[in-house]
């Protein structure tokens, strides 16, 4: 799979964002984009947030933490890759309605990466 990699700017924050040649679609780094969704000072937080909602989506059987893919990203504080849990933009925009405060802000900067 040849990837592209591309860093976007979402509100302040630094969003992971990957390209997959082969479907033909970004994927977004779900721990960043939680991170500016509930406007989290670190990633440790943003992280453990994740991981605490995706508990209680899988608990729901919601499809998007079934669909979750992990793809080797940079690592914000060493540089380095690790697997790092994305979804693609449709699953993100679900996410994102979860969180009614600042979805329409977030949708239209997705959308207009999408394009």
């Amino acid at each position: 799979m040849s990837q592209q990699q591309l860093v976007k700017m979402l509100d302040a924050h630094s969003v992971r964002v990957m390209w997959d040649d082969e479907q033909e679609k970004y994927f977004f780094s779900i721990v960043d984009v939680v991170q500016v969704l509930t406007e989290q000072d670190d990633n440790l937080t943003a992280r453990k947030y994740w991981n605490k909602l995706k508990q209680r989506l899988f608990a729901e059987g919601n499809e998007s933490v079934t669909n979750c893919h992990q793809l080797k990203m940079p690592s914000h504080s060493d540089g380095k890759f690790y697997l790092t849990d994305v979804a693609d933009t449709e699953q993100i925009l679900r996410l994102v309605q979860r969180q009614k405060s600042r979805e329409p802000r977030i949708q239209k900067g997705l959308l207009r990466v999408q394009k």
